[in-house]
């Protein structure tokens, strides 16, 4: 089928799932049926559906938390969660492991069974296709808070559908967000057309009266990543995901560091979400934000780490962002511990409830930012309309093929890879190298200058050690990485 930014007929879309439910035998569960997952979505409780429960929580101005987490073993998964809420937790993960999220669910079937036979994790997240329709329902039926499947996956179709017909009602990811920043050799047009399939299928549920919640990945790489170059994938994920059918959508922000670019960069993407959402004619959107704590390098002292989460969450707090992704003192280490993971969540979750009532005075600096990163995207998904003649799918890919949409330090080989971003005076991220980013001269002139001038404070060129600098600083506890003799 050719790539088009199109919903998919009722008809095509059953065709196709009839070929994604073949592809591994959990597929072939009589409770993947429909009409049957209908009526178990409809008496998932209130206090269970993401949806719901963000829409609740955006009313009453409150930042929900939400950790990451998930281990092979379904009792072992499922005390795992019940500790997170226990911790303070508002909102479930199930980060699913790196077999399945590659499709590989021979060698995540072998590394659940190993898991089981010697009583320890063997694989790095809950193989959620493996355990097919009834795990994946024991898991939302023993927790009280809502479930989502958080993971990378190019192609989450049958996970997709496993998940949902089990009760989970939110799913991360993305065609661009879940392959350009994850895998090496997928083509775009690929992972998009198997994301309009799982945006169709929460369409066909909220049809039928279903709220299910969806949130492309905002972090992308998590590594210095322009506001607007993130901004943009948000919004393109959006408006491809509504296209679809999909009515209440999280789009989500990877702390940058800087409080007033991040708060800026939240603020920016909520708005312009709206407006193009409204300019395309997509109607009755549900729409709201989730803020990711620090996703670079963390300092490997506890008391460090645990300090740069506190910050992560207090931006959160201070930008309003509807929910807020944790993460653990043990960061720097690896895959947290149970106890580790719920601290996290307790820490952040005293910060926001402290800042809850507070906000950031709107200011000319908060003005001028907002504004910068509102014409950098609109540059950008212009573009992305122009080569694309008017769809938005076609023109994602013909975009990144060109250069034109270019995410840094992606491992893609269907991303440019060219732009280089770096901080400037402030702590703001900034962009070094364009490459063939398709920005305005006087977006790029205003970047060269920032950057410039803290070259200039530096006594030092602009270069690319900059950004080498820059991407260690946060873990060495500093935002700019300034070189030793300004340290002194």
């Amino acid at each position: 089928m050719k790539l088009a930014n199109k919903r998919l007929t009722e008809q095509e879309f059953l065709e196709q799932r009839l070929e994604v439910l073949k592809t591994w035998p959990t597929g072939n569960d009589p409770e993947l049926n429909l009409d049957i997952a209908v009526e178990y979505l409809r008496n998932v409780p209130e206090e269970k559906n993401f949806a719901i429960v963000l829409n609740k929580a955006k009313a009453t101005n409150d930042t929900l938390i939400q950790p990451r987490g998930g281990v092979p073993v379904l009792a072992e998964h499922i005390k795992l969660l019940n500790y997170l809420s226990a911790s303070g937790a508002d909102c479930l993960p199930s980060t699913i492991d790196s077999y399945t999220r590659h499709n590989r669910y021979q060698e995540a079937q072998k590394g659940l069974e190993e898991s089981e036979a010697k009583c320890r994790a063997l694989l790095n997240g809950f193989p959620a296709v493996n355990h097919g329709v009834a795990g994946c329902k024991k898991v939302l039926e023993s927790v009280d808070k809502p479930v989502e499947a958080r993971h990378g996956t190019p192609d989450a179709r049958l996970l997709s559908e496993i998940i949902h017909a089990a009760g989970w009602t939110s799913n991360e990811g993305g065609g661009i967000s879940y392959n350009i920043p994850y895998a090496k050799s997928i083509p775009l047009e690929v992972s998009i057309k198997n994301w309009q399939y799982v945006d169709r299928l929460v369409g066909y549920y909220e049809e039928r009266g279903i709220k299910i919640n969806r949130e492309p990945f905002g972090p992308l790489t998590g590594t210095l990543v322009p506001p607007a170059i993130s901004n943009t994938v948000m919004i393109i994920e959006t408006l491809l995901a509504a296209e679809q059918g999909v009515k209440n959508i999280t789009v989500g922000y990877g702390m940058g560091g800087n409080l007033v670019q991040d708060v800026a960069a939240v603020h920016s993407l909520y708005n312009q979400t709206i407006e193009y959402l409204d300019r395309f004619g997509y109607k009755d959107m549900e729409i709201s934000t989730v803020f990711h704590q620090w996703m670079g390098g963390f300092p490997s002292d506890e008391a460090e780490a645990m300090a740069l989460i506190s910050y992560s969450s207090s931006v959160a707090a201070l930008s309003k962002a509807t929910k807020l992704i944790t993460k653990s003192p043990h960061e720097s280490v690896g895959i947290p511990t149970m106890e580790a993971n719920g601290l996290g969540v307790k820490a952040s979750k005293f910060i926001v409830n402290m800042l809850k009532d507070q906000t950031i005075s709107e200011s000319d600096d908060l003005r001028m930012e907002i504004d910068q990163i509102k014409r950098e995207v609109n540059c950008l998904i212009e573009t992305v309309l122009k080569v694309g003649e008017g769809d938005l799918a076609v023109g994602t890919v013909r975009a990144f093929e060109q250069g034109l949409m270019d995410i840094p330090f992606a491992p893609s080989k269907y991303n440019a890879g060219k732009v280089f971003p770096a901080r400037d005076n402030e702590g703001r991220i900034r962009i070094l190298d364009f490459g063939n980013l398709a920005m305005s001269e006087e977006i790029k002139e205003f970047h060269y200058k920032k950057i410039k001038q803290r070259a200039d404070s530096e006594e030092r060129e602009i270069s690319f050690q900059l950004t080498v600098d820059d991407i260690y600083s946060v873990s060495k506890g500093k935002l700019i990485g300034r070189p030793l003799r300004n340290l002194k």
